[in-house]
């Protein structure tokens, strides 16, 4: 996770540079960076003439910002670059007396909050949370989407559904009978008993298919797409739901694949043909594959290799006119 600080005067430069180094002690796997005004050149830190500027190019590029500032200044440089609070970063402000980090945007999905009791418990501060199922200790529809790092299918939907919780109503989430949420195997559908005419409901698709893909050199990136397409529906599953597609370190500059997955949204994980052999015997391999690359296999192990290990394949190996593609499904953690 990549994390900003951003000061505007040489006090708080100075604080964000402590707080990054005592961070730094607690979340090993977080990036920080530390933004000062180079008329104060505070040392260690990545030194900026104009602050809008930059806000305004690298606020996407992160996953976190912290401002150390009044809250005015942050609401007006950021209230043009605000698109929807399923894909903005956190926002979080700490007063430049030390006393406060306030979650002020992208609370939940965002991470926002999680990250301000995060901060306020190394650094010594008051954690200010304001949403209202936080508040009142209560949990919201797209907390349980960002735990289980799923998407929502819309967000009315879960704003709705939040709204019951929030006001004391009950609201279920509903699996068969026969299926947990620490399942490996998602419901293929459910049975609503009820005598309500009107029901609010959202739905939540988990981020847990790894597709992987094979591909002759030149492929078309239409192709792939088509192809990628045919095999979800094929087997009844959701775009939504692939976290990400992997391939063999020879086809990392594949342009037609990078254009798929560039358009798919989605991030493409290289894997070497080094860590493919150490688990292609487990897989049915090619003569021919080995020949031209050097292992017997591609989709399938690339697909393993890039998962948390703990799932299944539901698709082992799916052939289109020089394509292949495999499709592991991770066991999806029960959210605490």
């Amino acid at each position: 996770m990549r994390l900003a600080f951003w000061t505007v005067t040489k006090g708080a430069g100075n604080i964000a540079r402590e707080y990054k180094e005592k961070l730094k002690e607690h979340l090993k796997d977080y990036e920080i960076d530390v933004f000062t005004l180079k008329k104060y050149d505070v040392e260690n830190t990545i030194q900026i003439e104009d602050f809008t500027s930059n806000i305004n190019e690298k606020f996407s590029q992160y996953d976190g910002h912290i401002f150390i500032m009044a809250s005015g200044i942050v609401i007006r440089k950021i209230a043009s670059l605000i698109g929807t609070k399923d894909k903005d970063p956190a926002v979080l402000l700490i007063d430049e007396g030390k006393h406060f980090v306030i979650s002020l945007l992208s609370g939940h999905l965002g991470g926002a909050n999680e990250l301000t009791h995060s901060l306020a418990n190394i650094l010594k501060l008051v954690p200010v949370i304001t949403t209202s199922s936080d508040v009142t200790g209560k949990i919201a529809v797209d907390t349980i989407s960002q735990k289980l790092n799923a998407e929502l299918e819309d967000l009315k939907s879960a704003k709705d559904v939040t709204s019951l919780i929030v006001n004391g109503q009950k609201v279920n989430i509903l699996l068969p009978k026969n299926v947990k949420v620490t399942d490996k195997n998602s419901a293929d559908g459910f049975i609503l008993i009820s005598n309500k005419k009107n029901i609010e409901y959202t739905r939540i698709y988990p981020k847990n298919l790894i597709l992987g893909i094979g591909c002759k050199k030149d492929t078309k990136a239409e192709d792939i797409l088509s192809a990628i397409e045919d095999c979800l529906d094929k087997n009844n599953l959701d775009i939504k739901s692939v976290k990400k597609i992997a391939t063999v370190d020879v086809k990392e500059n594949e342009k037609g694949l990078i254009d798929a997955v560039k358009f798919l949204n989605l991030d493409l994980e290289i894997i070497s043909r080094e860590e493919i052999k150490k688990v292609q015997d487990q897989f049915d391999g090619s003569d021919f594959v080995e020949k031209n690359i050097g292992v017997r296999a591609v989709s399938e192990p690339v697909a393993l290799l890039s998962s948390t290990g703990k799932g299944k394949f539901l698709v082992m190996k799916e052939k289109y006119n020089g394509i292949t593609i495999s499709i592991y499904e991770e066991e999806i953690n029960k959210y605490e």
